[in-house]
């Protein structure tokens, strides 16, 4: 008995000193994940003379948040891509030009992803984009921020569907003639009668709707009349910063309850400082791609010479990550997704570009969140609202 005795005791102290597999880093685990970022304004960059998407650019001497090379690092899988046209009259020249910018910005992003074949390709389907992930390429849908190009024509959404759009929002900053914007004084009281119109047509083509800028009443009604889940593309939790264009709990849970998500953004935890020069700049920055190269780096220069005196943002990280974690748990982890407004004003001190991603992972798996969780708000929840919403679709 002494001599088994032993011998147990001999084993009991190989298994405990015996070399455990490592656990993984968070780093690589978010590399491992599929990463999707439902908004990125970076088309605005497309055809800027001298610069290329394909590219690795230096955040110290360039101003894009968001490109191929820090996406290929493992930080971004792939996203939609915004096809968007700033608000102009409800006339019908308006209409007209409108129209024009937002095929040229549809062409343009066409054009951008043809150029890399072998890194990245469009997808349509929830499918097509498992798939490109698996070949180990990049995936890059398309989407609508302010429906205004339609003009009153509702079958232009048909002719953007074949272009390969899958998300559309009815509104940006001002209002329209769909919807009532969060940031204007209502006209509509939510959307208006061809704005309901907007939504069946929405709903037949299979294409998600996206309730960003939306005001609190046009977000009721487009949740009471869509007969597929909603979503919110880059959009701040109102509990974080009581500003209109952000969402409070309650309408969280009601985006919850109904099947849709929250895509978590950056922007909004403070008052948007455009201040004196810093507006000036910000006005130019939205015409990069018209700017020769040198004006583009004195743009950049300057821009982050401001970044230190006058950011755009009042906020940081630690700031975005409480908020983060406020709306995972009111929504839930099967009702958030991420979007930082990449390219389009996002990011705050700490969390400048799509390079620091990995750290959302990581505080999100400190907090005690699972691997499938993370697998869920990072692209899973993302691809099951583009599944539902083509499913209902006639």
């Amino acid at each position: 008995m002494k001599r088994l005795s032993t011998l147990a005791l001999l084993l009991l102290g190989a298994c405990a000193t015996a070399p455990q597999p490592p656990v993984e880093d968070t780093a690589g685990l978010h590399k491992r994940l599929l990463v999707l970022d439902t908004h990125l304004d970076t088309p605005l960059h497309f055809g800027r003379p001298g610069w290329s998407f394909g590219d690795k650019h230096d955040p110290a001497t360039d101003i894009a948040q968001v490109d191929m090379g820090r996406m290929e690092e493992g930080a971004l899988d792939g996203g939609f891509f915004v096809i968007y046209t700033d608000q102009g009259p409800l006339t019908a020249k308006g209409y007209a030009d409108a129209l024009a910018f937002a095929r040229g910005r549809s062409d343009a992003i066409d054009t951008t992803i043809a150029q890399f074949p072998k890194r990245i390709a469009p997808a349509l389907t929830a499918q097509n984009a498992r798939r490109l992930t698996g070949e180990n390429r990049l995936i890059a849908f398309k989407s609508i921020e302010n429906s205004y190009p339609l003009g009153e024509d509702l079958s232009l959404l048909a002719e953007f569907h074949k272009r390969g759009v899958r998300m559309a929002g009815p509104v940006h900053g001002k209002n329209n003639q769909f919807a009532d914007s969060s940031t204007d004084k209502p006209r509509w009281n939510g959307l208006s009668p061809l704005g309901r119109q907007w939504v069946a047509e929405m709903n037949r083509l299979g294409m998600v709707i996206d309730a960003s800028h939306s005001s609190d009443a046009v977000f009721d009604q487009l949740l009471d009349l869509s007969r597929a889940p909603i979503i919110l593309s880059h959009t701040t939790g109102r509990h974080a910063y009581d500003h209109p264009r952000n969402l409070d709990d309650a309408r969280i849970r009601a985006l919850a309850a109904k099947g849709g998500a929250m895509c978590i953004s950056t922007i909004f935890l403070s008052e948007l400082n455009l201040a004196g020069e810093r507006g000036a700049l910000f006005a130019k920055y939205e015409q990069i791609a018209t700017l020769p190269p040198e004006e583009q780096v004195a743009l950049a220069k300057r821009w982050r010479e401001l970044d230190k005196a006058q950011p755009l943002w009042d906020a940081d990280f630690e700031k975005y990550i409480a908020m983060v974690l406020h709306v995972v748990k009111v929504a839930g982890p099967d009702h958030v997704c991420f979007s930082g407004d990449w390219d389009g004003g996002g990011g705050v001190k700490g969390f400048e570009d799509i390079s620091a991603l990995p750290l959302v992972t990581a505080r999100l798996k400190a907090a005690g969140y699972s691997d499938e969780d993370l697998a869920k708000m990072w692209g899973g929840n993302i691809l099951r609202i583009v599944e539902a919403a083509q499913k209902a679709g006639g």
